[in-house]
């Protein structure tokens, strides 16, 4: 098999490891009912999922550390493989069980799958070979959710994690015979990673992606139940809604790198956490109307999968000298933004389903103040820095160069921010 082969098995696998977080939200109804607690108590699972794939994929990592890739590959799948046949027990508390090992399991594989995935690509190809692995995580919620759906009207809704047994079964011979064995780098001790949130430009930083993702999993854990009790959406139309919005998602990945190139990673980040704010307060009061809810979802999921790009080109920026380690806790706190969100979803959603699309909208909010607020650190640590060459960088200035801000001088009038610039 050739280099690209295998980076496309990876890719393939990691679709199978999303789909084993996702194909929950599209059948929650089922779930709950077919174990017997409420809608709120099954959403929970997705907080299980979330906070194990954050604090126990690292730990298994470091405890894994002197393992090469193939071998970790292999130990992450055979997890999965234990928490499928976990679902298959009985009860609600088999259930939990079977999501905690599945999100240790995910988070072990998707890490280690993007290191071998640059590891195998040819030189200058390493960022294209992990937005492969990216890609393949991000399809299943354009296909994994409508298909899991479908497969739970047809049939006992655990055929689909039956499924995702056999193949990642398949997938161990597969990585088996065809991933050579390679030494992984040095790890970093988990102590030294959190050593970075003693910045507070990282801190604020990823203070916006816990909060952007609390509303995002606020809503997306709940999306079935409020398209059926609030929005009106018939059940034969709930998977074409669900298959749009994973497109959206699709398209906002990418459109996040386009505009971080064109606009900037302050303006693409920003403006995507106010079309966030800006959507879901208007999806909470016109939420009765399908053809208005429908559309402004759309716009929602693409605004909010926009976002992840324009973050990672700002972590990016902020710390060059290690980019994996903030990479890494950014993933972290996506994944405690998801546990966070369906946790508090599930609180709300016993009171009233509209409301979590307000909650969400407050906690898009918020994100949007720590943004602000970061930039204006960041912007007031560079006027400092400037101060020592040009004394009046922020104060009045000749009409000719007040455009600029704080920029380098009067030829640097764009307020643009590419990925080599913080925010």
């Amino acid at each position: 098999m050739t280099h690209n082969g295998k980076i496309y098995m990876l890719t393939g696998m990691s679709f199978l490891v999303g789909t084993s977080q996702f194909a929950l939200i599209g059948i929650l109804a089922k779930v709950a009912a077919s174990v017997g607690v409420s809608i709120s108590e099954a959403g929970q699972l997705i907080t299980i999922f979330a906070l194990s794939n954050a604090i126990g994929a690292p730990l298994v990592i470091l405890a894994t550390a002197k393992m090469d890739r193939r071998h970790q590959l292999l130990l992450a799948l055979a997890i999965i493989l234990l928490g499928c046949g976990l679902i298959a027990g009985p009860g609600f508390g088999f259930l939990m069980m079977a999501y905690v090992v599945l999100g240790v399991g995910a988070g072990v594989f998707i890490v280690t799958a993007y290191s071998t995935a640059a590891h195998l690509a040819l030189p200058g190809r390493q960022g294209r070979a992990m937005s492969n692995v990216s890609l393949g995580f991000s399809a299943s919620l354009v296909f994994g959710v409508p298909i899991g759906r479908v497969v739970a009207a047809a049939y006992n809704w655990k055929v689909i994690f039956w499924t995702i047994g056999l193949l990642t079964l398949l997938s161990l011979f597969a990585v088996a015979r065809a991933i050579p064995s390679t030494r992984i780098e040095a790890p970093v001790p988990l102590r030294k990673q959190l050593a970075l949130l003693n910045n507070p430009h990282i801190a604020l930083a990823l203070g916006v992606t816990l909060f952007v993702f609390i509303a995002y999993s606020m809503m997306y854990t709940y999306i079935t139940p409020f398209l059926t009790r609030v929005v009106s959406v018939g059940a034969g139309s709930i998977s074409i809604v669900l298959f749009a919005l994973g497109i959206a998602s699709l398209i906002g990945s990418k459109l996040g790198g386009v505009l971080s190139d064109r606009l900037g990673t302050r303006r693409t980040l920003l403006g995507a956490v106010v079309i966030q704010t800006v959507v879901l307060a208007l999806v909470f009061f016109f939420a009765g109307t399908p053809a208005v809810a429908v559309p402004l979802l759309i716009l929602w999921a693409t605004a909010a999968w926009t976002f992840g790009p324009a973050q990672n080109f700002n972590l990016l920026s902020l710390v060059p000298d290690v980019p994996g380690m903030a990479l890494s806790l950014n993933s972290s706190f996506v994944q405690l933004g998801f546990a966070l969100g369906a946790a508090t979803g599930g609180i709300a959603i016993s009171a009233s389903t509209r409301a979590i699309s307000g909650i969400g909208a407050g906690s898009a909010a918020v994100a949007f103040g720590i943004a602000c607020t970061a930039f204006g650190r960041v912007r007031a640590s560079q006027c400092t820095g400037t101060r020592q060459i040009r004394t009046r960088c922020c104060g009045p200035r000749p009409a000719k160069f007040r455009s600029g801000g704080c920029g380098p001088g009067p030829k640097s009038s764009s307020t643009r921010v590419g990925p080599g610039t913080p925010w």
